[in-house]
């Protein structure tokens, strides 16, 4: 199922939502499969896990210290 893109136009756009809102809209309004989102959910879960374990400690602290110093660049 495509999504829908949001129009520019200002007119159509306000066009758009009243379409939406009395439910006159040729196109359904997208849905996301819930297999999918559970399945996404479970990687992003122990994504950040997996990759802390597989830094060395060096790796660790070159990009703690990248971070701290773009923390602390505008200030």
């Amino acid at each position: 199922m495509a999504k829908q893109k949001r129009p520019k136009d200002t007119n159509q756009l306000a066009k758009l939502i009243a379409d939406l809102s009395t439910g006159e809209t040729t196109e359904p309004i997208p849905t996301k499969n819930p297999a999918a989102v559970a399945l996404g959910r479970l990687g992003g879960l122990k994504g950040g896990k997996a990759r802390a374990n597989k830094l060395t400690a060096e790796k660790r602290k070159e990009i703690a210290h990248k971070a701290a110093s773009k923390r602390w660049e505008n200030k």
